[in-house]
């Protein structure tokens, strides 16, 4: 356990421990240990979904033991104009399979995104407005309401302050012609709207790598206009070097201002050279070869424990989703993955990993009930479960320090 700062997300529970039969287990031991963390922390599972699906060979079966050992949280890709580049062909049942697959496996699933102006399909240029908004309610009905049970988040709109006036289009895109006729805050409200129709249940999240006060801007206006945000996901790609902690707090603590989660939807550090300053979009950058270097993955380790503890820390902070678990087909071809493109870990890999199931985790730790059968269990907040005499009982530890009472079964 950790100091002071960290104090928001422990919690002590008072635990009874009763038998089989009711009666309490005094002056006993028990084996107490974490099973889950309720922090997400999450990381893209796409390299996976051949996997879930039975369309790879063994090769990515290390990949997903490595994934799973350390995140708990899968973004599964919905980018439109690969999901259905014919209307009406959907690929459902592979992405259904892979949430269903993490869910399985004690992860929940974010959809990413909903509403996006980049990757949409083509056929949707050839649409009147009003036929485009007509295509995105049934799309984003169609998606949220048909994984209720397997998707917990959305990133209902991504990188929509840039959206209505788009510069980089060589062919003006629907979604952003969509925003630019409809407005930018009447199109944030319908992607929310129909998304909240659709899975009342479901986390909202609007998403941008613009962190002005540009994106503050809109956040108002839109919760001006009624709109429900559940979480504001702010983008950390980091190809041109850390951001530093002094900078990343002043981030945090401007968005925190609103009184919502906050949710680091895209994260990465690179472990070779980094991106020059002068480029403006990150897109721009394409060198012939980036490799990983030894100096590299040294600086990404301690980044990558330097940005999780600050992360971690905040109070606002809810979930954190790294951008990618390996270097092979990793965004911009960038050394940003925490495993080598032949499948070894780098060392970013066991430093969050020392985080996450080390410092931050309850490992099996033996314990005595008193006169009573009682004990107080401190932990990270997240699942637990209790053993005693061959017999256990799950439990959970939150803020809200709530006496349980265990009986024990097989």
């Amino acid at each position: 356990m950790t100091g002071d700062h960290l104090g928001h997300r422990l919690g002590d529970v008072l635990v009874t421990v009763l038998d089989v039969d009711g009666r309490p287990v005094c002056d006993d031991e028990v084996v107490v240990e974490q099973r889950a963390h309720a922090f997400a922390f999450g990381n893209i599972g796409f390299d996976l979904v051949p996997l879930a699906n039975e369309e790879a060979g063994g090769g990515l079966a290390g990949l997903a033991d490595l994934w799973l050992d350390v995140f708990n949280t899968a973004t599964l890709p919905f980018y439109w104009g690969p999901f259905e580049p014919r209307p009406g062909r959907p690929d459902t049942a592979r992405l259904r399979r892979a949430a269903t697959w993490f869910v399985d496996r004690g992860c929940r699933v974010k959809g990413h995104p909903l509403v996006w102006h980049t990757l949409s399909p083509e056929w949707l240029h050839e649409l009147t407005t009003d036929q485009v908004e007509a295509a995105v309610r049934q799309r984003i009905r169609r998606e949220v309401a048909g994984f209720a049970d397997v998707v917990w988040a959305w990133d209902a709109v991504n990188e929509a302050v840039i959206m209505p006036v788009f510069r980089n289009e060589r062919r003006r895109n629907a979604i952003t012609r969509l925003a630019w006729d409809r407005g930018r805050i009447a199109t944030v409200r319908l992607a929310f709207a129909e998304a909240r129709a659709a899975d009342p249940g479901a986390t909202l999240v609007i998403n941008d790598f613009d962190l002005t006060t540009a994106y503050e801007c809109l956040i108002e206006g839109v919760l001006e206009a009624g709109v429900r945000i559940d979480a504001i996901g702010l983008q950390s790609h980091m190809h041109q070097g850390y951001w530093g902690e002094e900078r990343t707090l002043a981030i945090l603590d401007r968005f925190a201002r609103f009184g919502l989660p906050l949710h680091l939807t895209e994260t990465t550090l690179v472990s070779g050279p980094l991106m020059p300053p002068e480029i403006e979009d990150l897109n721009d950058y394409r060198p012939v070869s980036w490799p990983s270097t030894p100096e590299g993955e040294r600086r990404q380790a301690d980044e990558i424990v330097r940005h999780y503890r600050t992360l971690f820390a905040h109070p606002a902070v809810e979930a954190v989703t790294y951008w990618g678990i390996t270097d092979d087909g990793a965004w911009l071809g960038a050394p940003c993955g925490l495993v080598r493109a032949d499948g070894t870990p780098k060392p970013a890999y066991d430093a969050l990993r020392g985080l996450v199931k080390g410092e931050w985790w309850l490992s099996p730790t033996v314990r005595r009930t008193d006169g009573a059968g009682r004990l107080v269990v401190r932990g990270y907040h997240g699942d637990y479960v209790l053993r005693c005499a061959g017999r256990a009982a799950p439990f959970t530890v939150d803020a809200t320090a709530t006496p349980v009472t265990l009986r024990l079964a097989e």
